[in-house]
């Protein structure tokens, strides 16, 4: 299983502390933190997955459940007229955070703010996030990562100019968050609120 990178420093302290503490009190007292070690090995795991190959799709930046599919919330969306999926990520969801639609990325920008529980809806107007634009053939698509009361740091690798695929990794978010995308008006959502959505496999919307 593939491990994002993010993940190794919180991994290698914890096996650290776990040596440090078994050599000095015994094996015994090091089990929390090879406990702890075991935990950061599933929260950063990174598996493969299998885009569709289908021409206009968007596809679930992250795994989760969604919130929103619909209209936007008030005072949520970017500037001007949007359809909202957003999906709240568990402890236990993978967090590496994958691109919906393929394009050329024209705008990232990062704004600092709180750490409410990212089910809530204001939390996206005014928690710490990151936001990638996306030129897809002409129409833009927005992914936020949004921090929640647990993840207090997004990591976004996107960057203003990269031309990405649909699905490609661009981040991660560090121990339990939320995802939104906003979509033109004339796209066909086909998920649910409350259903369970696969990032980079289950589709979302068709533009």
């Amino acid at each position: 299983m593939k491990i994002d990178r993010a993940g190794w420093p919180f991994i290698g302290g914890a096996f650290a502390l776990a040596l440090v503490v078994g050599g000095w009190a015994g094996g015994g007292w090091s089990l929390p933190f090879l406990l702890l070690t075991v935990l950061f090995l599933f929260f950063f795991r990174d598996p493969e997955r299998h885009v569709p190959d289908r021409s206009g799709i968007v596809v679930s930046p992250a795994d989760g459940r969604v919130l929103v599919a619909g209209a936007p919330e008030p005072g949520v969306a970017p500037p001007g007229e949007w359809q909202q999926v957003s999906i709240f990520l568990s402890p236990l969801d993978v967090h590496v955070n994958r691109l919906p639609v393929g394009g050329r990325i024209t705008r990232v920008d990062f704004r600092p703010g709180r750490a409410l529980p990212a089910y809530r809806p204001k939390a996206a107007d005014v928690n710490e996030r990151s936001e990638v634009w996306i030129d897809h053939d002409g129409q833009a698509v927005v992914a936020r990562q949004i921090v929640g009361i647990l993840a207090r740091r997004v990591v976004c690798r996107a960057h203003e100019g990269d031309v990405v695929r649909t699905g490609d990794r661009f981040g991660v978010m560090k121990f339990g968050s939320r995802m939104d995308v906003f979509l033109p008006p004339a796209a066909r959502l086909e998920v649910t609120v409350g259903q369970m959505v696969r990032g980079g496999e289950t589709v979302i919307a068709t533009l």
